[in-house]
């Protein structure tokens, strides 16, 4: 019998007081404070809290958690003030225990907390020694968060905090889950009120970017203070005090501080045995994350508690990795013959506890190892982090030397062979991060051709994989700096430095500053846009106008400054701007940039555009215009050249294979109204005004009815075991969320559940992964990653993400069940690579080779969820339905529908989307009739010919209506001539020569001149399309640039385009009828030099037919095919198709000297 639901709220996470409640990373953090304030009210102190810090990944969303808990957090009396930057923030911190030194506080104390990421420790260095040396209030306290990145998953390099604090002499604690977050936050505080130290909270990407259930008896524990028999303090103690003496600072804190943190380490049983042996052996020690790998790697290794006592195994958990309080382990040492160490990154654990074994008599000291084995070979790494797997592997192989049962010996042969294979894998495609469709930085980090632009910290940062001359990035605050080395020894005269506003408020002001001083040549392209949008969109930690940003570089002395909007008529009545600071509109930022590498000293230039991400959020919420416009592509007028994609550096700008080869389409669920695609130099841009997207008749019904309510109830799995389900998807679809809810529906059955998610850089448009752990017992569940191949279910919302190296060691050919989006979406490298292949095969069978055989099913869950739902976002949800209705999820559906209603977003289109995902697992075939039905009335795709013969007569009905019948026959007649010739020299089966004659020949002769534009504009196809994406009233725009009215653009130097109301529908149809007039004297815009080159091409094609015919044999065929594909690359229009036919003169002309080479007869002799 199924139990009732828990009755849960989202508020239980900082409401509760006892039991359990689901929670993520950050906001058990947050937490800390709430339930710190709780026990000084019940100890009776009338204390306060504060708490400062700067944001970065993995503690990039921590503020934006601190702000949705402003009302807890007030009413706890708790004040959230973010800093400037990491330091400025600390130092603030440092005065909340200066309060009582000056008198009039009505506190007892006020604990601060500091957050920020390791980079920001390693900035804040300074005041952290000093403020650490002087001291805390007895009833103060201060807790460092610290946030490590050991994998580099958002950071410009990988990093560690411990040494940099254990130079600045802060003790560290280092909770190995969320479980412990709470509580060692609480320990921290209580041990800085005591020790007079500041207190480290060392956290990870792995166990701060997780969600799960959280038992809260942990945080009522009961914290102790070492009374004077277990240590004794100085006369005077060890805190803050007025006028103190630097030497005497420093005395108590070497003498006294850090050994009354071993005091108090010791008293609260921070580092502790969890396992034992009456016959101890072998000893493992690890702390933090390690010990969650350490934990599952015993789990999954089939080592029970009776096992380790069989071997001889004691396990040591390190709370405080530094300074490691000895008595502990010392006793933990006692008896051991050998003792690996597990820590990340660089050791820290394994120098202390060897230095303190160092004098132990020889026949007492056990070998230790851990980052090298007793051979000094490398044992663990030094650098990236560990997973499970890996643990799991070193633990066998150490106790294989002297211990052997069958379990063991199998899971180390298994994670050796998966170890092996993974360093020998490359995955068919890869999705790496990129701009947001739309994204101010896909123009804005452009660079003229012959220049270089130094990279900054933030989105901008992916220019470097975007063909830009942009690289060297700097730490934060640094941007441009380096140029003061480089400029005095280099012919170079000038470069670009790319300055985030975020970064500018934070510290980067002062590299303009200092570039000012050193009087060198360099253009800051500040690039505003309005959020610190890589971790999440908010703002600057203060008022930033864009004219306060002029101003200020005004005011340290650059010799120009420009602001650049896509709204410059914005800044009409603004004042303030300084009066030699022009505001101009953003298609000028070539023509400034030109000017800028003429000009000596210091400039400028001020980018103002909103980041996309953020208008898409501001606009759902009616917080920012959102312009009754979009555009559509005619890609029948398309010419698949990409010059949109070049101009416009955007994702949503995708591929559509036709029948006449690639072309370009608007992915409305993606597009956010940038525009920048209409600089493309193109005419199938049409804007529309007005009106709205089409709904089908599908997403207009109503959440459930008939149609979902015979929906059979699926066999869900038990739980015997931990379940493992791996979700894969790109960066901003959702994905965490699908995660997340999962883990709310075990919850809410009373289940545990723990959640990885791992996201970083890759939220934008990146590989986005999610682990979900779901199981009966916590002890189940040691850590949220899920181990090479320990996956149940493989839900591949993106297919290239599932087959990305992270996810694809999870799977496992005996025991991976797996759902898969079978409409793979295009990935990045599109936008700079117009010929890309997507590898949609190879994608596929290197998937298959890792997922059970019988228990894999691959859907169409894009365009389902487009055609169906309306929008492509509501992917995720519908296969997570198809999932659960294959009885893949363990989970109840009452408690899933409950998980979607508390999320409280979008509720009954994502129960909606849910169940048509269900649907199309119990009948494909319904679902399948339902997108028939919808794509009847609105679908205009046409099927690609799947024969040579279809292929060759569509192109002879296409020219027919193109010109006429006869232009039409003189296409089919080379065609059968090359195709005859084919046969006969080459072979009866052998076809290629005759397609690419086929193919191009066609393409050449038509060319698409204004009777051709206009012919496709009119013949009804696309009014056709048009009516099917778009409903209610609406007017077009065309976007185009006659050779009648050719003036170039100052802007771009192209000739310039205009824009065209509805009206020229009617002149389309003229043109239209008069295509009979093409190629006579009375072909008016034949005289134009583009319409000679065309058709030029064409005699030129038909010469190199019979050329090639001439040469065709068994040893030449290939280049000659190679021949006839060259028009493949003569795309586009105006200036990008005159730089396509230079470049295909250039390849014929080698091409046909290979063809016409004959070798010596020596050489073939």
């Amino acid at each position: 019998m199924t139990k009732p639901l828990k009755n849960v709220s989202l508020n239980d996470k900082y409401d509760l007081e006892e039991g359990i409640a689901f929670m993520n990373g950050l906001q058990a953090l947050t937490r800390i404070p709430l339930v710190q304030m709780r026990r000084d009210r019940a100890a009776g102190l009338n204390t306060a809290g504060f708490i400062s810090g700067y944001r970065g990944s993995p503690l990039g969303g921590y503020d934006m958690e601190l702000m949705r808990a402003k009302k807890q957090l007030e009413s706890h009396n708790i004040t959230f003030d973010p800093g400037v930057n990491e330091d400025l923030a600390a130092t603030s911190v440092w005065g909340t225990q200066q309060v009582n030194l000056l008198g009039g506080s009505e506190y007892d104390g006020v604990f601060g907390i500091w957050y920020g990421k390791s980079p920001g420790v390693d900035r804040s260095g300074d005041v952290m020694r000093h403020a650490n040396a002087y001291g805390t209030a007895p009833k103060g306290g201060v807790l460092a968060i610290v946030g490590d990145d050991h994998a580099c998953k958002s950071s410009t390099l990988p990093c560690q905090s411990d040494h940099a604090l254990s130079a600045y002499m802060i003790p560290i604690l280092y909770p190995a889950s969320i479980q412990e977050f709470v509580e060692y936050g609480l320990l921290g505080i209580e041990m800085s009120r005591y020790s007079g130290c500041w207190t480290a909270l060392k956290v990870t990407s792995e166990n701060v970017e997780t969600s799960g259930t959280v038992d809260l008896s942990r945080e009522n524990r009961l914290i102790l203070t070492p009374d004077a028999s277990e240590f004794e303090m100085p006369q005077g103690g060890v805190h803050i005090r007025l006028n103190d003496v630097p030497r005497e600072v420093d005395f108590r804190l070497q003498n006294y501080k850090l050994f009354a943190c071993h005091a108090f380490c010791r008293k609260n049983k921070i580092d502790r045995v969890v396992m034992d042996s009456d016959k101890p052996r072998f000893g493992i020690v690890t702390a933090g994350k390690s010990y969650g790998d350490v934990r599952q790697a015993l789990i999954e290794l089939g080592i029970t508690d009776d096992i380790a006592k069989d071997i001889g195994l004691r396990l040591y958990k390190v709370g405080m990795p530094w300074p490691l309080e000895p008595q502990g382990a010392h006793a933990f040492v006692e008896g051991l013959e050998e003792i690996l160490i597990v820590e990340e990154k660089r050791e820290l654990i394994e120098n202390q506890l060897t230095q303190q074994i160092f004098n132990w008599p020889p026949e007492k000291r056990p070998m230790v190892v851990g980052k090298y084995d007793e051979n000094r070979k490398r044992l663990l790494p030094l650098d990236n982090a560990h997973n499970v797997g890996m643990v799991a592997r070193v633990i066998a192989q150490r106790i294989a030397r002297f211990y052997h049962n069958e379990k063991i010996d199998a899971a180390l042969a298994f994670h050796e062979r998966y170890e092996q294979e993974a360093k020998a894998y490359a995955a068919p495609s890869l999705r790496k991060p990129y701009y947001c469709a739309g994204c101010p930085h896909n123009t804005s980090t452009k660079v003229p051709e012959d220049s270089f632009a130094m990279v900054g910290i933030g989105c901008h940062y992916m220019v470097q994989w975007m063909d830009r001359n942009s690289a060297l990035c700097t730490q934060m605050g640094g941007e441009g700096v380096p140029w003061i080395g480089m400029a005095p020894y280099t012919k170079r005269k000038h470069i670009f430095a790319n300055l985030g506003d975020g970064t500018y408020f934070h510290s980067g002001s002062l590299a303009i500053r200092a570039s000012v001083a050193a009087k060198v040549n360099i253009t800051y392209k500040i690039l505003y846009n309005d959020a610190v949008a890589m971790t999440g969109g908010q703002h600057v930690d203060g008022d930033l106008p864009v004219y306060r940003v002029a101003q200020q570089v005004m005011s340290e002395g650059v010799s120009k400054a420009w602001i650049l909007s896509e709204f410059p008529e914005s800044y009409k009545n603004v004042k303030e701007i300084p009066k030699d600071v022009a505001v101009l509109g953003r298609e000028q930022l070539e023509n400034i940039m030109k000017e800028c590498q003429t000009i000596e000293g210091t400039s400028v230039i001020i980018y103002d555009q909103t980041c996309a991400a953020e208008k898409r959020r501001r606009r759902k919420r009616g917080l920012y215009p959102d312009p009754a416009k979009r555009v559509i592509i005619n890609d029948s007028v398309c010419e698949g050249c990409g010059d949109c994609s070049v101009q416009s550096n955007c994702v949503a700008v995708q591929p559509l294979e036709t029948e006449y080869g690639r072309k370009r389409q608007i992915n409305q669920s993606l597009c956010n109204k940038d525009f920048s695609c209409l600089k493309g130099f193109c005419p199938s841009f049409v804007t529309v005004h007005g009106g709205e997207l089409r709904k089908t008749k599908a997403s207009d019904e109503d959440g459930g009815g008939d149609i979902f309510a015979s929906l059979p109830q699926p066999n869900v799995p038990s739980l015997d075991d931990a379940y493992n389900i791996v979700v894969t998807g790109i960066g901003g679809t959702g994905v965490l969320t699908i995660g997340a809810l999962l883990g709310m529906a075990a919850h809410v059955e009373d289940k545990f559940c723990r959640n990885l998610d791992m996201t970083g850089l890759a939220q934008k448009g990146g590989e986005v992964l999610s682990h979900v752990r779901i199981g009966n017992k916590q002890e189940d569940l040691r850590t949220g990653n899920i181990i090479a191949g320990g996956a149940n279910l493989l839900l591949a919302c993106d297919i290239v993400s599932a087959v990305g190296a992270t996810a694809y060691k999870t799977l496992n050919s005996d025991r991976t069940h797996a759902v898969i989006n079978g409409d793979q979406a295009p990935v990045s490298a599109f936008v700079i690579d117009n010929d890309l292949d997507f590898a949609q095969d190879k994608v596929r069978e290197t998937l298959l080779k890792r997922v059970t055989s019988e228990g894999v099913s691959f859907i169409a869950a894009t365009e389902y969820a487009r055609v169906l739902l309306g929008d492509e976002i509501n992917t995720n949800m519908l296969m997570l339905g198809y999932a659960w209705q294959k009885g893949l999820i363990p989970l109840q559906l009452d408690s899933i529908a409950h998980a979607i209603t508390l999320n409280g977003v979008a509720i009954e289109t994502n129960l909606k989307a849910f169940a048509f995902g269900r649907l199309a697992a119990h009948d494909i075939n319904a679902v399948n009739k339902m997108v028939e039905d919808v794509l009847k009335e609105n679908d205009t795709k046409e099927a690609v010919s799947e024969t040579l013969e279809e292929m060759i007569e569509r192109r002879v009905d296409y020219l027919a209506a193109y010109q006429n019948k006869a232009y039409a026959g003189r296409y089919h007649r080379l065609v059968l001539k090359v195709a005859e010739q084919e046969k006969t020299l080459i072979g009866a089966d052998s076809d290629a020569l005759t397609y690419a004659a086929a193919r191009y020949y066609q393409k050449l002769l038509a060319y698409k001149d204004e009777y051709e534009v206009a012919r496709l504009y009119t013949d009804g196809t696309f009014l056709k399309k048009l009516k099917s994406q778009f409903s209610g009233d609406y007017k077009i725009e065309f976007n185009l640039a006659p050779p009648i009215f050719e003036q170039d653009d100052p802007a771009t130097g192209r000739p310039k385009k205009r824009k065209f109301g509805p009206w020229m529908m009617h002149g389309f149809k003229i043109l239209a009828k008069m295509k009979a007039l093409r190629g006579t004297p009375f072909d008016v815009f034949g005289y134009h030099q583009a319409r000679k080159d065309e058709r030029a091409l064409i005699k030129h094609y038909e010469a190199l037919v019979d050329t090639v015919l001439a040469k065709l044999s068994p040893e030449t065929v290939d280049t000659c095919i190679e021949l006839l594909n060259l028009p493949d690359m003569i795309k586009g229009y105006g200036p990008v198709k005159d730089e396509n036919i230079e470049k295909y003169y250039q390849c014929h002309a080698e091409l046909l000297s290979a063809l016409e080479y004959q070798p010596p007869i020596e050489a073939v002799a």
